[in-house]
């Protein structure tokens, strides 16, 4: 469990595939066989027709990585015989590079961009920036991005407003086109709610998170002005949260996306989560982070339960695990939750 200065990326291709054993164990090898990479995760979803991958390692690694688990995707899917749940805009819908330690956006962005040049050559494929390697407002947002979906974009691509920021305006059919670019690092956070009526939990994420709520009046109407829903902004930035029942476990929580844990750290999250519960009166009973967490995010909780008294590194990271309840549902490792232990 070192952590040194090796600059850490990490990589979430979405591919529009969810069933074909095939494509994921072609994507696998893809990333096996190249350097300085690791393959973290491929979590396939058959309902959505949909695979998340992640991976990580240091810059060269990341961008070969992603190149080659893209074409190896590539060489499966064919989106003309594709159909999904999910939004998407091709075979390789979206391709985010996150900045994980000793790394900043711009480095990310600058990627982001490597890739989108070298994916598009050799694909044929068009390609859009997109978050903070936006080169347009308007494309900073993935759903802007995606409207009109794989099925939209041979009539998108003759509009010269979307014409690719890499790669020809040209419909491919088997593949559509590719998102990529650089974002935050997203922490999904769940706090449990020692309470089976999800009205709590949904009372506590309007509450807090960024986006509030719309504004009613005694009667339960909403309250408009000027045909516009009046809306109550939330407590907490770069928090999105909403209450979900969590029946295997007796339970609800409030399901969270901290999208910028530098502005909401996870335990300023789980306090203000706790003070509302307790306002309510029930319980809060631990709290889960699904997938992975960069260390830099415990250490921030180890150091404010502790007042700033520790600063050994495993027991940061422990003192964060005990306050923050995360052995409440399933047992929380270190080991398999923390990129940098991972790597």
């Amino acid at each position: 469990m070192t952590t040194n200065k090796q600059k850490i990326i990490e990589c979430v291709p979405n591919f529009s595939e969810g069933k074909d054993v095939k494509t994921f164990d072609a994507i696998k090898e893809a990333i096996y066989k190249t350097e300085n990479v690791k393959l973290l995760s491929l979590e396939p979803d058959a309902d959505y027709n949909r695979v998340v991958v992640t991976l990580a390692g240091n810059e060269e690694g990341i961008l070969n990585g992603a190149v080659n688990a893209c074409k190896a995707a590539a060489s499966f899917i064919d989106m003309t015989k594709h159909k999904g749940e999910h939004p998407r805009l091709g075979a390789i819908d979206v391709v985010p590079f996150v900045p994980v330690s000793n790394v900043t956006t711009e480095e990310c962005v600058k990627i982001s961009e490597k890739f989108a040049e070298i994916i598009s050559k050799e694909l044929n494929v068009p390609v859009y920036l997109y978050e903070s390697a936006a080169r347009k407002p308007e494309r900073k947002s993935l759903s802007n991005i995606r409207q009109g979906e794989y099925e939209g974009l041979e009539a998108k691509l003759k509009d010269p407003n979307w014409a690719p920021d890499y790669g020809e305006p040209a419909f491919n059919p088997k593949l559509g086109a590719i998102v990529t670019g650089s974002r935050f690092f997203l922490i999904a956070y769940n706090v449990n709610i020692n309470s089976t009526d999800v009205k709590y939990a949904k009372e506590i994420a309007e509450i807090l998170r960024e986006s509030g709520y719309s504004k009613r009046d005694e009667n339960g109407n909403l309250i408009k002005i000027d045909g516009k829903t009046v809306k109550v902004p939330g407590r907490l930035k770069e928090f999105k949260g909403m209450g979900v029942s969590l029946e295997k476990y007796s339970c609800t929580q409030v399901s969270i996306n901290l999208t910028n844990y530098n502005v909401t750290p996870l335990h300023v999250a789980f306090e203000e989560v706790k003070k509302e519960s307790i306002r309510l009166g029930v319980e809060v009973k631990g709290s889960e982070i699904v997938g992975l967490v960069p260390l830099e995010a415990l250490l921030q909780a180890g150091r404010y339960y502790t007042e700033s008294k520790e600063t050994d590194e495993k027991k940061l990271v422990q003192a964060a695990i005990d306050h923050l309840g995360l052995n409440s549902l399933n047992p929380f490792k270190p080991e398999e939750k923390i990129i940098e232990y991972m790597i």
